[in-house]
């Protein structure tokens, strides 16, 4: 027996994504579209999309910044015992849809359904960095997925869990950062989220960790997660990941009213040739034959 599926979208400023979203979706039984106070001229196009298409159901939220809570007033809203949660700028392909149909028909015994994304940043489809297979519970039984009120952080599923395979074509494909300008509005306003949650887990600022936290950002991404395959891009994206870093913790250093700190020049010193062993480390233990940078350059030329 068929089981009808519930698409949710958060929206906020999404006029240029909205109508895209939409048009992947017309196999869904219901849309469930939240409007988190959007100032462009997404709520109008939604309310004239809303005329000519009975499944859209419209609603606003408050914004808070991000979008967990209200993902969960819009799950609230949902009719159908499948849901399925998506962004304005992702996009499900037929392969996709017809998987999740059948998983809601047929696989009684699960319950929540993590899925592939691929992300286009740049105008390139990420490999690694931990961009891809990038997995996320998105498709699931009403009542049996919740989200907290952090931001960025997975959410509490009950019961049994299915992973579809890494293949694109059970892949969510996602829009992601189309130009630098996007990439740093976006970190501005999640910076200030994550400043504010280390400092009610009582983080005190340390300058040293202006040093130390960037670094290991950007080694677990470009080398560990082998953020190099992806060329230049893979460099660029695990270079401004790093940077949000920094931006975070100089947050912190705001909240804490730019209290003065003295730098010992020995400790930087020692962080200096910390960095430099942690970078030989990762260069030296490359699984590839042939120079690391290199292969780096061949990778940003080609």
């Amino acid at each position: 027996m068929k089981q009808k599926i519930s698409v949710i979208i958060n929206i906020l400023n999404e006029e240029k994504n909205i109508g895209k979203v939409m048009n992947s979706l017309d196999w869904a039984d219901e849309i469930v579209i939240v409007d988190d106070g959007s100032q462009d001229k997404t709520y109008k196009i939604l309310t004239r999309l809303k005329i000519e298409n009975t499944k859209l159901k419209l609603f606003k939220h408050k914004s808070v910044g991000f979008v967990e809570p209200a993902r969960n007033f819009a799950i609230s809203k949902a009719t159908n015992e499948w849901i399925l949660i998506l962004d304005a700028d992702e996009r499900i392909p037929q392969s996709l849809a017809e998987k999740l149909e059948k998983i809601a028909s047929k696989m009684e015994q699960i319950d929540y359904v993590r899925l592939p994304r691929k992300n286009i940043i740049f105008g390139h489809a990420m490999r690694q960095s931990q961009w891809w297979p990038d997995y996320n519970i998105r498709f699931f039984k009403k009542g049996k997925v919740e989200w907290g009120n952090r931001i960025h952080r997975p959410p509490q599923a009950l019961g049994q869990g299915l992973d579809l395979p890494a293949d694109e074509k059970y892949a969510i494909v996602h829009h992601n950062y189309e130009t630098i300008a996007q990439f740093l509005q976006r970190m501005n306003r999640y910076t200030d989220i994550q400043a504010e949650e280390l400092k009610k887990e009582g983080y005190k600022f340390d300058w040293k960790d202006l040093f130390e936290k960037p670094l290991n950002e950007f080694l677990s991404r470009f080398f560990a997660r082998e953020g190099y395959k992806d060329g230049l891009h893979g460099l660029a994206l695990s270079l401004l990941q790093a940077f949000s870093f920094v931006v975070m913790y100089l947050k912190l250093w705001e909240m804490d009213k730019f209290r003065e700190q003295d730098i010992n020049l020995s400790e930087l010193n020692s962080l200096k040739n910390q960095s430099a062993e942690a970078f030989n480390y990762w260069i030296n233990r490359s699984k590839y034959p042939g120079n690391f940078f290199e292969r780096v350059f061949k990778k940003i030329k080609s």
